[in-house]
């Protein structure tokens, strides 16, 4: 018997039992076995260390100041005027603090709140694939339909089919340009040229773009995040959204934001107050004060860019480890995850696929992964292409991840 929607929002993300209930997320699923099993939890992206401590101070302080009650709809003034502050001295770009910035129960919030906004039944979402997971519920729950665009691997790391995101941009029904760089699952930062190609899209077919940010100052190797709102005739049609957990270190609080034209954030502050309508006062002064850290001479001043050249680091030690254990890793040039081809080992081990194999690591090696497959449509090209890699996260201690290194070798062929 069908009962709602959600059955709908489970279908998307693969979610359905064959008796119309859910199942648990991957997530969920692989956590649970990492605990119960005792092994290193390479699986969900969360830091083992908090971030600055001059920002707990803040919000410990708040909260025992009595800022305990609901904050303004739109956010604190003093986390809008930190946003458009931070948005100016990184890129260049203008926020009116008032009308142009939105705080938000996180990101997922954030984008849930715009796609809610600005489509529905009849039209579609375009985003890459593979997706952060919570994109397809979302779109489900919207009643749009989700076109994706693959993500290809390649020396060069995943770089997206432009030829197929043209096309997909050009369908009947296409609303909305959904974007995420740098990339989860990937690691992929997209260049600026792939951009322009978004770009162009975009505007030949009068779309809008939502673009997720939230890993857009945990870059490597040089690479350089470009948000989408700083190319030609992109402002106007541009809602931006990051948030404090990835930048930070500070997952579990779920402050976010939404920033871009003031009629946009107005439709997207229209959906949100009917969602959390507001959340987390005692952490909003904090995020302001992280946000503006870089601009004192505090001991916290560099902790973003410390954080970004200790992620490097961890990186390169999980793929080295990963290489010695027989996996081919794709290039990765941000965020909290690499990604790596396993058919080797999922044929040494007779598994069928990476699925398999992630649901065997706790016994093979107590470590625990998630399937690329997780991030994909079931049935579509890109899943199959991509059905023996794997997700790997690097956001732990160094420690953490060698000895998730030694675990690993016993993989090696």
């Amino acid at each position: 018997m069908r009962t709602g929607p959600w059955q709908d929002v489970a279908r998307a993300v693969g979610l359905l039992a064959p008796d119309g209930g859910t199942r648990p997320t991957i997530f969920a699923e692989m956590s649970a076995l990492a605990l119960a099993t005792g092994s290193v939890n390479l699986g969900q992206g969360f830091p083992d260390e908090d971030g600055p401590e001059s920002v707990k101070q803040v919000a410990a302080r708040a909260l025992l100041d009595g800022v305990n009650q609901y904050p303004p709809g739109p956010g604190v003034p003093a986390l809008r005027q930190a946003v458009a502050a931070h948005q100016q001295r990184h890129y260049g770009i203008e926020l009116d603090p008032d009308t142009e910035v939105l705080v938000t129960t996180g990101a997922t919030e954030a984008i849930a709140a715009a796609l809610l906004a600005l489509v529905g039944p009849g039209e579609a979402v375009v985003t890459l694939e593979p997706f952060y997971d919570a994109y397809a519920a979302v779109v489900a729950l919207t009643g749009a339909e989700l076109v994706t665009v693959p993500l290809v691997p390649s020396a060069e790391g995943f770089r997206p089919d432009l030829a197929a995101l043209r096309a997909a941009a050009a369908r009947t029904g296409a609303r909305v340009l959904l974007l995420n760089s740098p990339h989860n699952p990937t690691g992929s930062v997209l260049r600026r040229e792939e951009l322009a190609a978004v770009a162009s899209a975009a505007v030949a077919h009068d779309l809008l773009v939502v673009t997720d940010e939230v890993y857009e100052r945990l870059t490597f190797d040089g690479a350089e995040h470009v948000p989408v709102a700083t190319l030609p005739g992109m402002r106007e049609r541009t809602l931006t959204i990051s948030s404090v957990g990835k930048t930070f270190s500070f997952t579990g609080w779920k402050i976010g934001w939404v920033s871009g034209p003031a009629d946009l954030v107005d439709a997207v502050r229209a959906v949100k107050q009917f969602l959390t309508y507001v959340s987390g006062a005692p952490f909003q002064p904090a995020v302001a004060h992280a946000l503006d850290l870089e601009t004192t001479d505090g001991p916290d001043a560099g902790f973003v860019a410390g954080l970004a050249a200790s992620l490097a680091r961890r990186r390169d030690l999980l793929v080295e480890g990963l290489e010695a254990a027989g996996l081919r890793t794709v290039p990765g040039e941000g965020t909290y995850f690499v990604v790596a081809d396993a058919s080797d080992v999922v044929e040494a081990h007779g598994l069928a696929d990476a699925d398999a194999l992630c649901r065997a690591l706790p016994d093979l090696c107590g470590v625990v992964a998630v399937p690329v497959s997780a991030f994909t449509v079931a049935g579509s090209p890109t899943r199959e292409a991509l059905r023996h890699h794997v997700r790997f996260t690097f956001t732990k201690s160094e420690a953490t991840l060698a000895e998730a290194v030694r675990r690993l070798a016993r993989l090696a062929p």
